[in-house]
């Protein structure tokens, strides 16, 4: 699918310019950073997505210094996370913060979300949950989602460290390529899959139990950093690539079109 035609299609589903533009934005980084899976062809999902509401808006219900809590409200994730992460940039924590965000999916390549954290200086840690697809090694039913976790450190010398991991062999993105079967879908570690189907359940209960409702949900942890560890950690490292620099190389070879004053619509807070 080229450029051209994903913006079309998404102006087709209905969404606004904003919102296009943050969809777009996403999928052409998921494009760069090798991240087909999470890229265009997600937009032939969307135009399946059962509920599509594109005019939908994101809500923060709950507004303090330590604490936030944003309702999907029929919003895809995508513009729910890009609107929590707005939110933050425009008034970043005194020191740390939790955000719970309930009735958020599909949320993407979560690294891209806490990697505009990092840009603007900032730690982040996000967490999000989706359909169960993964059960126990052993067998029996399908207990917990792929539940990636994201964690982005910033570092002064602009060479942040951003570590993206899923709990699953492979994502579902593979699955809906073509490129694996449902079946195929385990958590990862062959032998040792039992930590990463742990991992799994820890986060499905830790969104589920900050979510109030019944349905998906992500968690942010963002924080003012004490310190600048990167930099030092990066000589120890002696040239071993860290988490997250291919996909800020590649990402940088690519233009967006979602700049820092388009707004998908305008987030409420009541």
């Amino acid at each position: 699918m080229s450029p051209d035609e994903a913006r079309r299609r998404l102006s087709a589903l209905g969404f606004d310019d904003g919102s296009a533009a943050v969809l777009y934005g996403h999928f052409a980084a998921a494009e760069a950073s090798g991240r087909e899976s999470h890229g265009f062809r997600r937009i032939e999902w969307l135009e399946t997505f059962a509920g599509l509401q594109p005019g939908a808006r994101p809500a923060c219900v709950v507004a303090a210094e330590g604490y936030e809590r944003w309702e999907g409200r029929g919003a895809l994730g995508y513009l729910v996370l890009d609107a929590v992460v707005r939110a933050q940039l425009a008034r970043p924590p005194d020191h740390c913060r939790l955000v719970v965000c309930d009735g958020t999916f599909p949320t993407g390549v979560l690294g891209h979300w806490v990697r505009r954290l990092a840009e603007d200086g900032l730690v982040a840690l996000l967490t999000a949950t989706s359909p169960r697809r993964l059960g126990h090694p052993a067998g029996g039913p399908k207990l917990a989602g792929t539940n990636p976790l994201a964690v982005a450190v910033p570092s002064s010398d602009g060479r942040h460290v951003v570590a993206d991991v899923s709990m699953g062999n492979l994502t579902h993105g593979d699955v809906l390529a073509g490129r694996a079967s449902e079946d195929e879908l385990a958590p990862f570690g062959g032998e040792h899959a039992h930590k990463a189907f742990a991992l799994a359940v820890a986060l499905q209960l830790l969104v589920d139990a900050l979510t109030p409702s019944d349905d998906f949900g992500a968690v942010l942890v963002v924080a003012r950093p004490e310190a600048d560890p990167v930099p030092a950690f990066r000589e120890l490292a002696a040239g071993v690539r860290l988490p997250g620099d291919r996909s800020a190389a590649n990402t940088m070879r690519t233009v967006l079109v979602s700049k820092p004053d388009v707004r998908a619509g305008e987030a409420r807070t009541s």
